[in-house]
């Protein structure tokens, strides 16, 4: 029987996993603090299961000459070795639909609460206030400008759920058509366009080496003084001294991180601030978004195991990667 290995985290459900896989293969969980332990783990392994902590480099493929198949427990893959994979004919699954309810949900909530002031009133109120002009100045969200950086699935539902606001709705993805923008309601716009059109800017971009740190000094520069920043993509998208200082000069309004370039921070400064909200990466998650995940992993890897391309293969090849 194969063994798949898995990283021990929250979001491999190792039952699901094995309800699923059945007598093909037989599944344990290890602890892979660093890459030693992940290739101790896997070097028996048919299959390797990581989360978003667990980087799969060089080393890994080399050593662990039965691996097929390395299954990402959600949608970044920015950690996986492509080069090494595609030399060592492993194969690369993400599963990038299971949570777009959750995300594009958790993407308007946070720039709802940017919007309203609702970070700035709760400390407030903690703190024994009790006054509206605590959270001055509010704009209408009707009469502003939303943009997304890139429109794949997640930005894509984020659009369909901001539709009943009646923003105008405005995204840059040199990767996307016009045409399929304006099914959804969104004008497509150049990158550099998109800090002069967007009165908000929601972040829903991979990390690659053209959006590390996209948002730096000067894109604040350029983006409204009342804007608000949402990161529901990669944190080192987003320039953290760079923002502190746009939030620190009035450049932006608000910031709403489910992500950020260190996870978990240490003393950052952004988390002591009223006009910043911080949640620990779990946009991702529901209930259902979890069973989601693990029975399509499991799926990858008996389509792998049946010598087929699974559904969510990652091409190794894609511009984005």
């Amino acid at each position: 029987m194969a063994t798949v290995v898995v990283s021990d985290d929250a979001m491999i459900r190792t039952e699901t996993l094995q309800a699923v896989l059945g007598d093909e293969a037989a599944v344990v969980s290890a602890a892979m603090d660093d890459v030693e332990d992940t290739v101790a783990a896997a070097s028996e392994a048919s299959g390797l299961v990581v989360d978003v902590n667990t980087p799969v480099p060089r080393v890994v493929f080399e050593e662990c000459d039965r691996l097929q198949i390395v299954a990402r427990a959600g949608v970044g893959v920015d950690r996986i070795d492509f080069e090494a994979a595609v030399e060592h004919d492993v194969t690369v699954t993400n599963v990038p639909d299971y949570c777009t309810e959750e995300v594009s949900t958790h993407a308007v909530s946070l720039l709802l609460a940017g919007v309203r002031r609702l970070n700035t009133y709760d400390r407030a109120i903690e703190t024994g206030g009790w006054d509206w002009t605590d959270g001055q100045p509010i704009h209408r969200l009707t009469e502003s400008t939303v943009g997304f950086l890139s429109f794949g699935q997640l930005a894509k539902r984020t659009a369909e759920k901001l539709a009943g606001f009646d923003c105008r709705l405005v995204a840059a993805d040199p990767y996307v058509e016009a045409e399929a923008m304006a099914d959804y309601g969104v004008e497509k716009v150049a990158f550099d366009e998109l800090f002069e059109e967007a009165d908000h800017i929601s972040i829903h971009a991979p990390l690659t080496d053209e959006t590390h740190h996209l948002f730096d000094r000067e894109a604040f520069e350029r983006m409204s003084d009342t804007a608000v920043l949402v990161n529901v993509g990669r944190g080192p998208i987003v320039d953290e001294d760079a923002l502190l200082w746009a939030l620190e000069n009035d450049e932006i309004a608000a910031a709403g991180l489910d992500v950020l370039e260190d996870e978990p921070p240490e003393n950052s400064p952004l988390a002591e601030r009223d006009d910043v909200i911080l949640t620990p990466h779990a946009a991702f998650y529901s209930e259902e978004s979890l069973t989601e995940l693990n029975e399509q992993i499991a799926r990858g890897i008996l389509a792998v195991f049946a010598g087929e391309q699974p559904e969510n293969y990652v091409d190794p090849e894609a511009d984005w990667l």
